[in-house]
Formats: C-alpha cells, sequence, structure tokens
C-alpha cells in the first residue's frame, strides 16, 4: 500500500521598513495588503490539512490573510524549529556593514557559505538539520495527510534540500518569493529509487496568482 503525505509550503509576505537589511530570525513586519495573491493561495491550500507556522509574527500573518481571503482551516501550530535562519550577529546590517565590521570573519564566511556560521548565529547546513528533523517528525505523526506550512525562504530552501536529499550548496540556488507556493509529497511503500520511501517535487516556487 502506498502512502502519500503532501507538503505545502508558502513563504511569508513580504517585508517592510528592512531594504538591504539581514533580518533572519528577527521578528520584522509583514505586507498583508496583495489580496490576488492571497485570494489565488486560498483557492489553492486544502483547508483541512495539518497548519503549521513558524513562530515568527510574519508567517502567522501570512495564515491570517490566506483565512481572511475565504479559507477555513484550523488555527496553525507555530513551531520554532520552522523559523527562518539565524544570521546572529549580522542580523538588521547590511553585507557591506558586517563587511565593514569585520572583514576576516566576513571572508572567511563566504569561503564555504552554505556551511560556516556566522558570528553568533547558524548555518545553512544548521537549518537543513533542523528543518528536516520536525518534516520528518510530522511527516511519520499524520502519514496521508496534507500539511501546509507557512514559513520562510531558508526555511523552504531546506525543506527541499532535505526531502531531495541535496548538498547544501545545491539547495541554497532555489530561488523562493514570498507568497510562493512549493509542494513536495513523500511516498511511502512507493519503492522509489529501489526504497520503500522517497519523496517528490511536485512544484517549487509556483506564483501564489497562478490558479490550478
Amino acid at each position: 500500500m502506498t502512502t502519500v503525505t503532501r507538503w505545502w509550503w508558502v513563504r511569508h509576505a513580504p517585508v517592510v521598513g528592512m531594504d538591504g537589511k539581514i533580518y533572519g530570525s528577527d521578528d520584522v513586519a509583514c505586507d498583508t495588503t496583495d489580496r490576488e495573491s492571497f485570494t489565488g493561495l486560498a483557492s489553492s491550500l486544502p483547508g483541512d490539512a495539518i497548519w503549521l507556522t513558524s513562530h515568527l509574527s510574519r508567517t502567522q500573518r501570512t495564515a491570517q490573510a490566506i483565512a481572511d481571503a475565504g479559507l477555513a482551516f484550523p488555527t496553525p501550530i507555530a513551531e520554532q524549529q520552522l523559523g527562518e535562519q539565524d544570521f546572529g550577529d549580522w542580523q538588521g546590517a547590511s553585507w557591506d556593514e558586517m563587511l565593514a565590521r569585520d572583514q576576516t570573519t566576513y571572508d572567511r564566511f563566504w569561503e564555504k557559505p552554505a556551511h560556516n556560521r556566522p558570528p553568533g548565529g547558524e548555518s545553512f547546513s544548521d537549518q537543513i538539520a533542523r528543518v528536516g528533523a520536525i518534516i520528518d517528525r510530522y511527516t511519520q505523526m499524520h502519514a496521508g495527510r496534507d500539511i501546509v506550512a507557512v514559513t520562510h525562504g531558508g526555511t523552504i530552501r531546506a525543506a527541499i534540500s532535505h526531502a531531495l536529499e541535496l548538498p547544501p550548496e545545491t539547495g541554497m540556488s532555489f530561488t523562493v518569493g514570498t507568497l510562493s507556493l512549493t509542494r513536495l509529497e513523500h511516498i511511502e511503500g512507493g519503492l522509489l529509487k529501489g526504497k520503500g520511501r522517497a519523496w517528490r517535487a511536485v512544484s517549487i516556487n509556483q506564483p501564489a496568482k497562478w490558479q490550478p
């Protein structure tokens, strides 16, 4: 018997007031006025699903805007492990400001940006590990269900990397736009790739205004 667990990943609405700044795991405001995009998401997403957000308010406000656009769904579960990458001491600064503060540390980070940690922060590899752990847990707990996760660009890239077993450097190369939809499916018992379980990518970075 084949069991398919469907993950629907939505990146939060555009952030405001942080032009050129790295905000990472900071709790910053977002703009939820794009009604057309929220209507598109409301018509595309399953209401009868497990709904998740991160602990940051921009994901929770985005989920609420989807509900306000006409989709009824259970109160989302806020999971801190689904938060954006923590850039530590660099959060709130531009890349030029980071360079000016400490060029040695800045240059060292860019030698292996998928694996190196910003000062006081985490690497993208770290993010893949924590996001992957919660994906595995919810996939096991809710096998055969739809799971909607309203999260962050880095979180969704981490989810793609975990599901498709990609090197972190490859995972970083995906574009994940605000209010975009990414769909990943876990197949149990399908014997894909010679195994009893596998993942497949249905869509990545699908614009919210697209109608199925």
